[in-house]
């Protein structure tokens, strides 16, 4: 079973990556819910606070369990790079940069 956002409870999907990343796995996984309360208020704060008009989805990186923003530019943005597949991911470990985010 997927993992689920702790903000909105969608599972969380997985999502391939850039090849020149530098990640350890070819894939993240994200919430790519548009009605996501993270991911509603990433516009609005990061406008408000960088003059950005960008947002960001909540992420996991599956293999340390480790959870980011994912920055995004629009509501479509990697949904192309989503993957059918399940994930088994380590626990989430939440980043000093997601507290920021929340």
């Amino acid at each position: 079973m997927n993992p689920r956002c702790p903000h909105c409870g969608d599972t969380l999907r997985p999502f391939e990556l850039p090849e020149a990343g530098g990640w350890e796995t070819s894939f993240h996984a994200a919430c790519f819910n548009d009605d996501c309360p993270y991911y509603l208020r990433g516009w609005e704060r990061m406008e408000g606070t960088y003059g950005a008009k960008v947002s960001y989805r909540y992420r996991v990186d599956p293999s340390s369990g480790i959870a980011s923003p994912l920055a995004v530019w629009s509501s479509d943005a990697l949904k192309d790079r989503i993957l059918d597949a399940e994930i088994h991911a380590e626990p989430v470990v939440d980043t000093p940069a997601r507290e920021h985010a929340s």
